[in-house]
């Protein structure tokens, strides 16, 4: 196995979804760690997960997110494995043993489903067992809107809590607010999985419950979920008391209050992975902050939706509501299935890479994370306009 090959790369103009571009910078530093941490005999991946060093990568990381998103102190920040896919299930958990100890009652989740992983979200809810409902479905307008809070379901006597999927990756829809007191009684708790779109923008976190975060898209690697939980919802009703209402107990491994009391390390957190994550947030804060990239990622989206609209009778935009269109990913197909092929396969060959679209949909989507350069993304608007040109 050769050894020699430095740590330097052209920087890539990559649009995956997820597992996603991350900075060359970080990466670097992060391959120095995994052989060698902060000039130890061993690397990151090898250090014990309770020892004194392992332990400041996960504060550090924690205050570093809490610096970014401005989190309030009666929020708890911690991380779990098992992705946002493992969040479908913790959360239902753990919500209904809180509502459970504050009301001594079984409730139930509602759900707004705007895409496919809130529709897999509240899937995994009634697998469970648990009692669930929706209060809007766009699935019938095949995801291409979010109405307004004015026209969703009223939420139900009982409800613990109510899930949002902030920003659907694969039709390309983005929440821009929040269900606010006109509609969200002030008891039941406002959820959103923001795995795609974490770090990409401001968030005023007290309108939420809990905010959850596969860290695989827009902030790390693959392994870590990042979890933001208000500390009132961690008092939960006893194992026995849960039992007696015949609601399923949550696994000790996703047990919110187990998990903060031994600070994500109940079980061995991978610590390479939560390194990422806190060179990524050391990295932004240096960068200055939410504020400074949220501005490049609203450039970023404006200049690839200018160049897709363009040409109206040749790409098609899943959404006419330019208002909930995605800032992290812009889904897109051409007038024909060889045609989008032809579409990654010529842009592949310039370096545009990533570009497929969602086995489920088709087309292409470019994911446009914070990673992701303005300039690339002016590469790849001036190649939709040339192939939109060639190809008419």
């Amino acid at each position: 196995m050769s050894t020699s090959r430095a740590l330097e790369r052209e920087e890539p103009s990559y649009f995956g979804a997820g597992p996603a571009l991350l900075p060359t910078s970080v990466l670097q530093q992060a391959a120095y760690d995994l052989i060698s941490y902060e000039n130890d005999s061993i690397g990151i991946g090898e250090i014990s997960h309770r020892s004194k060093p392992a332990t400041k990568v996960i504060d550090d990381t924690k205050d570093n997110l809490k610096t970014l998103l401005n989190i309030p102190d009666n929020y708890e920040v911690f991380f779990l494995q098992g992705g946002g896919t493992g969040g479908f299930s913790s959360i239902a958990y753990n919500m209904m043993a809180h509502y459970a100890k504050r009301t001594g009652k079984k409730g139930k989740a509602a759900y707004a489903i705007t895409g496919s992983w809130s529709a897999k979200a509240l899937e995994e809810a009634q697998r469970l067992g648990f009692d669930s409902y929706t209060v809007v479905n766009t699935k019938g307008d095949n995801y291409s809107d979010i109405p307004a809070f004015s026209r969703w379901q009223p939420i139900q006597e009982d409800t613990a809590y109510l899930w949002v999927c902030d920003n659907e990756t694969v039709y390309g829809i983005e929440f821009n607010d929040v269900p606010g007191a006109d509609y969200l009684p002030a008891d039941v708790p406002l959820v959103a999985d923001m795995s795609s779109n974490i770090l990409s923008k401001k968030i005023d976190v007290s309108k939420y419950g809990v905010i959850m975060a596969g860290a695989q898209k827009n902030i790390g690697i693959a392994g870590l979920t990042i979890y933001i939980v208000r500390k009132d919802l961690l008092d939960q009703a006893t194992d026995a008391e849960l039992r007696k209402l015949d609601i399923p107990l949550s696994p000790i491994c996703f047990n919110f209050p187990i998990v903060v009391k031994n600070n994500s390390a109940y079980n061995t957190i991978p610590l390479f992975t939560c390194q990422i994550l806190k060179l990524v947030t050391e990295k932004l804060i240096q960068d200055k902050g939410i504020d400074a990239i949220e501005k490049i990622n609203i450039k970023k989206a404006e200049v690839l939706y200018e160049a897709l609209e363009s040409y109206p009778n040749f790409y098609k935009l899943p959404s006419t509501n330019a208002k909930v269109r995605s800032k992290m990913n812009v889904v897109f197909k051409t007038p024909s299935e060889d045609l989008d092929s032809k579409f990654v396969e010529e842009a592949n060959a310039k370096g545009l890479k990533g570009l497929k679209g969602h086995r489920s949909v088709g087309g292409n989507r470019a994911s446009i994370y914070n990673a992701v350069s303005l300039a690339s993304v002016e590469k790849l608007s001036k190649f939709v306009k040339e192939f939109a040109e060639a190809n008419s």
